[in-house]
């Protein structure tokens, strides 16, 4: 079995690499150079690498993705996301945990016009955290709801995660974008019920504060100002996709303007805070650029050395039923999830899960929602996750890792329990892309 052995040997050579902290995309290009060079004929395999890469970066379909972190960047360097978080709050009134919901309200607002987990959470966790604390607020109740609605950036569009995914498995991204909405907006529900719930339950969670009443008039104004014109973003971005009036790219390009118009038109987008996020954006793009390149031929090299293939037809025959294969694809990632950052894993399974889904006759889209699914639950998942890292760097400096880790396992459980409800139920997270498509 010649492919299996050059699949553990390529394997087992980017787990290496990656364990001794190479970057992801380093690792790749070091193993694709080395690779190219054993397996595909010498120097002269050389020039087909770096084509490819080029290749696999020059397309359109990646173009949303430095327009969506662009939107995002703009967000917060132009003071959008506090205008319109202190908007939100005037309307939380006096629910049980009412910061805590302000954070999972906030937080699935700004994934629907960020697309980073990450930023999310950080905004969120410098911003309520130490608010939180000093009100009295238990540290499961100050930092769970904020890493947890953070996350939600990798399901509701905009999502580069979903944009890279959609390119990695050859699906259609605004198909794939669209099928997260669903999914996300579910554990945002199920976020807020249990944050009122656990605190009605046990107010010394989140011990209540006297809230000076707001007339309705403010609140509606208030409305009016910050949060109405960011519903505008939210339909360039989502809605026109939805309508199959625009693709992802001219989606992405009108949400990135208006982003920029709205920045401008509250006179508080400056010129060092355009630059700020200017930069920002350009340091991301590369880095998710030249993971996309080296993921390119990491994937020609799996399928010359016959390792792709192989997988392929060994677990076909089998004799496993297609749902049984999908749950040990689904435990694989949740498995990686916890030692591994989610793009890498994304580079390292999808050339070699999605030929196996394709082959047995299953809808591409849906999994790749499941593999959305996991890859919040990776960026929450100890000890590796990367939210909880961003949580720990907001947080006061009396907060542990245990602490970061405890706060953010109820998130963890909810988000498996939607999974299997996607694994159960397909058509709840292909309605949407359905009804685009009609």
């Amino acid at each position: 079995m010649d492919w299996l052995q050059n699949l553990v040997l390529l394997i087992g050579t980017l787990m290496v690499l990656l364990a001794i902290g190479l970057p992801v995309a380093f690792a790749f290009l070091l193993l694709n150079t080395v690779g190219f060079l054993v397996f595909m004929g010498g120097l002269k395999a050389l020039p087909q690498l770096v084509l490819s890469m080029y290749d696999s970066v020059s397309g359109f379909v990646f173009a949303p993705v430095p327009l969506f972190i662009f939107m995002g960047e703009i967000m917060f360097h132009s003071g959008l996301a506090r205008r319109s978080m202190d908007a939100l709050e005037m309307w939380i009134g006096r629910l049980p945990g009412r910061l805590s919901v302000l954070s999972v309200v906030a937080g699935t607002l700004f994934a629907s016009l960020t697309g980073s987990g990450m930023a999310n959470t950080a905004m969120l966790g410098s911003t309520l955290v130490p608010e939180m604390q000093r009100r009295g607020y238990s540290k499961t109740m100050s930092m769970g709801p904020i890493m947890g609605s953070g996350a939600l950036a990798i399901m509701i569009p905009p999502s580069s995660i979903g944009v890279l995914l959609g390119s990695l498995a050859g699906i259609s991204v605004a198909g794939i974008l669209i099928a997260g909405i669903l999914p996300g907006l579910l554990m945002a529900a199920m976020y807020f019920l249990y944050v009122v719930g656990m605190c009605w339950l046990k107010p010394e969670l989140a011990p209540p504060y006297a809230v000076k009443p707001a007339p309705l008039s403010e609140k509606l104004r208030s409305f009016a100002i910050n949060i109405a014109p960011l519903s505008i973003i939210v339909f360039l971005v989502i809605g026109l996709i939805l309508l199959g009036i625009a693709t992802p790219t001219e989606s992405a390009a009108l949400g990135a303007f208006g982003t920029l118009v709205l920045g401008l038109a509250y006179r508080e987008l400056t010129w060092a805070g355009f630059m700020r996020a200017l930069i920002a954006t350009m340091k991301v793009t590369v880095m998710i650029f030249w993971i996309i390149a080296c993921a390119t031929g990491f994937s020609q090299l799996l399928a010359f050395t016959g390792g792709g293939p192989g997988l392929v037809n060994y677990v076909i025959n089998l004799g496993l039923s297609p749902m049984a294969i999908v749950l040990a694809m689904v435990g694989i990632l949740l498995l990686l999830g916890c030692f591994m950052e989610q793009l890498a894993i994304m580079m390292l399974t999808i050339p070699l899960m999605m030929p196996v889904i394709k082959t047995l006759g299953l809808d591409p889209l849906w999994f790749g929602v499941l593999v959305l699914i996991t890859m919040e639950v990776a960026v929450l998942t100890p000890p590796f996750g990367l939210v909880l890292f961003v949580m720990k760097g907001a947080a006061p400096p009396n907060v542990t890792m245990v602490d970061v880790y405890r706060a953010a396992t109820p998130y963890i459980v909810f988000n498996i329990i939607v999974l299997a409800i996607m694994i159960a139920a397909p058509n709840f997270a292909l309605w949407l892309p359905r009804l685009m498509e009609k």
